[in-house]
């Protein structure tokens, strides 16, 4: 029987949804592939006993999409709606000293996401390209994303990656996949995650909130614009953009307070009981959680591109557009300002004694931030850099709901070692719920959105509890048919 592919697109005016959904029966093999209008998009695919049955499927995932206003489309007609870019400037350093750098890796592009931990080092850049290394500077893995990285986040020991495309990949398990889907008229600039929650901030000065199953829960539009802020705990999302800091109740049900801040918010940062934001006039400034007071101002040579603190808040690390870090003590007394020799920093990370910073050049360097390393440095003495290569047969992992979206179990039972999850209607809403023993059973588990099917059944091969009262994957997930 020959090949049959439905195409249709949803565009709506005014900065709303721009998607397509395309449908191709194969036999008794159906693909379905969809995403934005004008990007490569996400793949499933599966198979049924017969044609007939193939095709019938197909024809209901049709119908669907037509209910919901998806109408017939010729690709490519439509262009993909243009997604903000950061740009920003770097300029040559104008310190008299730079940084003890140990080792650095150039990533190939400009880089914005980080995040380091006890284990490993992250690093995602313009490209779609995250990269992990060992504190010793081996590069061990890269990820391939479909578009430029904006930024790295974690919530416990998951890692989330937001990218440019309007999806967030969950890379906490052996094979990526999208765990969030921002709607298409947000265009975002940075992310949090706190408890499985996903808060989003975007180029108007919105505030976006999503929960651990992509269901849509509050929004707020704050007084300003280019939102490039967004920090998230149990009480409360701090939100930052060019009239300053709002905090919004974790429920979205009030605005709890808002302060002004000297210049735009370019870059926040957290601690327990504070919050810290780099902005445009050069200066990081420390605003208290409960109220909003400005507790301490930190004052840079230009406009601040991050900031980032020691664990107790004993020092505060900023980085500008001008290639520079800088050390304050707590009460803002600059301690010391160094050239980081190679970019601006556009996000930064410190653990155990060492600065961690990716930079406008691509590279992820990490600096002996001791105090007996940076009085060496002030005096002109610094170690050679290392300069990192990545192996030749480095494993690159892509996301699961691309190429191939889920691998097929062709057995009627899990593995001994495995956990069945199945897809269920509730409310007009589909969850993905535990049906092996030992779990949960109210708990709902984190899943791709794009292979949610009712009543199909899926092998996970590593799931863990989660705060809030959900599970996440860390293992592959496999079709039972």
């Amino acid at each position: 029987m020959a090949r049959e592919t439905t195409y249709l697109e949803l565009s709506q005016d005014g900065g709303g949804a721009h998607k397509f959904y395309e449908v191709t029966v194969d036999g008794t093999a159906i693909s379905v592939r969809y995403g934005r209008i004008g990007a490569d998009g996400q793949l499933q695919s599966s198979s049924f006993p017969t044609v007939e049955k193939a095709r019938a499927a197909a024809a209901k995932k049709i119908g669907e999409k037509v209910r919901k206003g998806y109408a017939p489309a010729v690709a490519g007609q439509r262009a993909a709606r243009a997604v903000t870019r950061r740009q920003v400037t770097s300029a040559p350093s104008t310190a008299r000293a730079v940084a003890p750098v140990l080792w650095r890796f150039r990533t190939g592009s400009s880089a914005f996401g980080i995040h380091v931990d006890e284990d490993r080092c992250w690093v995602g850049n313009q490209a779609g390209d995250v990269y992990t290394l060992s504190h010793g500077g081996e590069v061990l893995a890269r990820y391939s994303l479909p578009d430029g990285v904006k930024c790295l986040v974690a919530d416990e020991f998951w890692i989330y990656a937001g990218c440019d495309d309007g999806t967030v990949y969950d890379l906490s398990s052996k094979v990526p996949f999208g765990a969030y889907d921002i709607a298409a008229d947000v265009d975002i600039f940075w992310l949090d995650i706190h408890e499985g929650v996903l808060s989003v901030s975007d180029r108007s000065g919105g505030l976006t909130v999503i929960d651990h199953e992509d269901e849509f829960q509050w929004s707020r539009r704050s007084s300003g614009s280019n939102a490039w802020m967004i920090r998230a705990d149990e009480r409360a999302v701090y939100h930052g953009h060019s009239q300053g800091v709002t905090a919004y109740a974790a429920d979205g049900g009030a605005q709890l307070w808002h302060t002004p801040t000297n210049g735009s918010v370019l870059f926040g940062w957290q601690e327990d009981h504070t919050v810290y934001a780099g902005t445009g006039r050069h200066t990081v400034q420390r605003l208290a959680k409960a109220t909003g007071v400005v507790e301490a101002s930190y004052r840079c040579d230009a406009a601040v591109y991050a900031c980032a603190t020691s664990p107790d808040g004993r020092h505060v690390f900023a980085a500008d557009c001008a290639s520079s870090v800088y050390c304050f003590d707590a009460d803002g007394q600059r301690l010391w300002k160094l050239g980081t020799g190679g970019g601006s920093a556009l996000s930064m990370q410190y653990l155990d004694e060492r600065l961690y910073l990716v930079t406008t050049d691509g590279s992820l360097i990490c600096m002996d931030a001791s105090e007996a390393a940076i009085v060496a440095a002030q005096r002109g003495s610094v170690p050679t850099a290392v300069d990192v290569k990545s192996a030749a047969a480095l494993p690159v992992f892509t996301p699961a709901a691309s190429a191939a979206a889920v691998a097929t179990v062709s057995v009627a039972a899990a593995p001994a070692d495995g956990v069945v999850v199945e897809c269920v209607r509730q409310g007009g809403r589909m969850r993905v719920q535990v049906v092996s023993g030992g779990f949960e059973p109210s708990w709902n588990v984190q899943f791709p959105r794009g292979i949610r099917e009712p009543g199909a059944r899926y092998v996970v091969d590593g799931l863990h509890a989660a705060s809030g009262g959900f599970y996440r994957v860390r293992g592959e997930i496999r079709r039972l048919v």
